[in-house]
């Protein structure tokens, strides 16, 4: 059977929109339709090469966007509109979805960080006679999308195909899994780019990449930035044998 990440686990159709609308610096309130089409569509194209679980929502949502651009750029009889229209979501109500949507996470974003004050981050005073005290810089949480930016680099820096066709190994995700949680786990923190040292082929890369979005959706580890849309940093949430013998086992059971 076939291993497969979930990516409903991770974000969702409007997540990605916002995460294009934040990226690209747009106006939510009049989003270029046509621009932000294609744009989605590269990133759905690259989750569907992954063969990630969970990709035919997004392919709604991208039907929608290209439809409400054909809309824009071809005329179409007057007859047919309401028939199209029941079939795909109105570019406003879309607009208004996503309006609210947005303010939904930024609340839920807000109460999320205020839970780690007195729970897990403590604030400490301390005097600053004759000291000079530097602040560490903000922790941002990588999205789905982060590492897919952060992906699609490592495929395009990966050398390109020689002429000669070489029959590699095959990668077991599972072993590569447990792999990766052991470099990341010895080095506690590291530069994302820094995990596909030991993975030169394009199978390689792409087995390490979906070890990475297991190892997260577990939250076994942590990707973050220290600015949106910058370098991608992971983390190890915990380890120890005892937790990698049962991820072992969850691991093993699932390929069964």
């Amino acid at each position: 059977m076939a291993y497969q990440v979930k990516v409903q686990d991770f974000e969702g159709p409007l997540d990605l929109l916002l995460h294009l609308i934040r990226k690209n610096e747009l106006d939510i309130y009049n989003i270029p339709v046509a621009e932000i089409a294609n744009k989605y569509l590269e990133y759905v194209s690259v989750m569907e090469s992954l063969n990630l679980d969970g990709v035919g929502d997004f392919l709604v949502m991208a039907a929608t966007l290209a439809y409400h651009k054909s809309k824009m750029l071809l005329p179409s009889p007057a007859e047919a509109e309401d028939d199209e229209e029941d079939e795909f979501e109105s570019l406003e109500s879309l607009r208004l979805r996503l309006i609210e949507y947005q303010r939904y996470k930024e609340v839920g974003q807000a109460l999320g960080e205020r839970e780690l004050l007195n729970r897990d981050v403590f604030k400490v005073h301390l005097g600053t006679d004759g000291l000079e005290i530097e602040e560490e810089p903000p922790i941002l949480k990588a999205s789905l999308f982060d590492l897919l930016d952060a992906f699609q680099k490592v495929i395009e820096q990966a050398p390109k195909d020689t002429l000669h066709e070489v029959i590699p190994e095959r990668i077991r995700l599972v072993d590569r899994i447990v792999e990766v949680l052991d470099l990341i786990t010895e080095k506690e923190s590291m530069a994302f780019e820094e995990l596909f040292d030991g993975a030169p082929s394009r199978e390689g890369i792409i087995v390490t990449f979906l070890s990475i979005l297991e190892l997260v959706r577990l939250r076994l580890i942590r990707a973050y930035q220290f600015e949106a849309f910058g370098a991608v940093q992971v983390r190890a949430l915990s380890g120890g044998e005892e937790q990698k013998e049962k991820l072992k086992e969850t691991l093993q059971s699932r390929e069964s």
